[in-house]
């Protein structure tokens, strides 16, 4: 399988919860993680630091273009960071498990 890990960030857990609820039930994610971070940016001219929720969506790349959708539907920013970076490696247990889990491999 192709993998990806899918950012993106909000501005609050409940927010961050819609996202990752909606992608996994959708099996455009196998799982989806939530951290508290802080973010530095330069938004309408002006410099803002402001605490943010970074979700890291664990993909494919088939399913990237439906995951980006969903995403941008529910995604309460004006113009969020949806970016993806390729999985190099992982262990051939770990992808198994991914691939069951969006449903691209054995059925449950």
């Amino acid at each position: 399988m192709d993998m990806l890990a899918v950012f993106t960030t909000v501005s609050s857990n409940d927010e961050a919860e819609v996202l990752a609820r909606a992608a996994v039930e959708r099996r455009l994610a196998a799982c989806v993680q939530v951290e508290a971070i802080q973010s530095t940016y330069r938004w309408q001219g002006a410099i803002a630091s402001e605490p943010e929720v970074r979700l890291m969506f664990k993909t494919s790349r088939a399913l990237y273009p439906a995951l980006e959708a969903t995403l941008k539907s529910l995604h309460p920013y004006a113009v969020p960071a949806i970016f993806a970076l390729p999985v190099v490696e992982a262990s051939a247990e770990y992808e198994a498990w991914m691939e069951d889990a969006i449903g691209t491999g054995p059925a449950e």
